[in-house]
């Protein structure tokens, strides 16, 4: 994982207010995109990382870390275990 975000396009980095997220876009076109910036710059591809991890990761960019998670999973951007205890990149 990156310590930093790399940049984003400007209507992503509108989201982001001193490095965090303010919100997550209702918007599903916009939302996309940001989840997409966030899977491809705060996740490395061909690692495995634990819930916890993952939990960490999100949490350095907002708060509501499970939402941001299930968000993540549901566009098909990280893919869970069947059992739920691990996660990667889909790439």
């Amino acid at each position: 994982m990156s310590d930093h975000l790399s940049p984003a396009p400007p209507q992503i980095a509108a989201l982001f207010s001193h490095g965090r997220l303010t919100a997550v876009p209702r918007r599903t076109a916009r939302r996309e995109q940001l989840l997409a910036h966030l899977a491809g710059t705060l996740f490395e591809p061909g690692r495995t990382y634990r819930e916890a991890e993952v939990n960490d990761v999100l949490r350095t960019v907002f708060d509501d870390h499970p939402a941001l998670r299930r968000y993540l999973v549901e566009a098909g951007l990280l893919v869970r275990t069947r059992d739920g205890s691990a996660y990667h990149r889909a790439d």
